[in-house]
């Protein structure tokens, strides 16, 4: 790309007959070195403002991808922390269950064994019954006895 300083200093030669008026030629010349020189600038600050935006882009990317990274390890943390949590739960209701059906099966067995003793006992109470009718009925044939005497 030409420069301002080229343009300006940019020599024809002049030919005798019929050539270009040099005072028009170098008129020109200064025109479009002036417009050339604004437009030469202003490329060179797009560059320098292109290369900075796409520095920041570059690190806005890389902030980016490390918030896309974090939010990833966060999910992957809490679906963990949820899983573990879910598993140990899980563990806690079977246990309670296997807890309940033993406390059960203990209440079932102590309900049969009561009720053999309630039986045991109830056998007993005819038994004794039996043989107090029996006591007291051989005592009033006794006393029957006696008062026929």
């Amino acid at each position: 790309m030409l420069t301002p300083l080229d343009i300006e200093n940019k020599k024809f030669s002049k030919q005798m007959m019929n050539g270009y008026s040099v005072e028009e030629v170098d008129d020109f010349l200064d025109d479009l070195t002036v417009d050339y020189q604004k437009l030469y600038k202003e490329s060179a600050e797009n560059k320098n403002k292109l290369e900075e935006l796409t520095e920041s882009i570059s690190k806005y990317k890389n902030i980016e991808s490390t918030l896309q990274n974090t939010l990833i390890m966060a999910q992957t943390a809490a679906d963990d922390m949820k899983n573990a949590a879910k598993k140990e739960a899980e563990q806690m209701i079977s246990e309670a269950q296997a807890e309940a059906r033993k406390s059960i099966i203990e209440l079932e067995q102590e309900i049969t064994l009561k009720r053999k003793e309630l039986e045991d006992l109830e056998k007993q109470f005819d038994v004794y019954k039996a043989k107090m009718e029996s006591l007291l009925i051989s005592q009033l044939e006794l006393l029957k006895e006696v008062n026929k005497d």
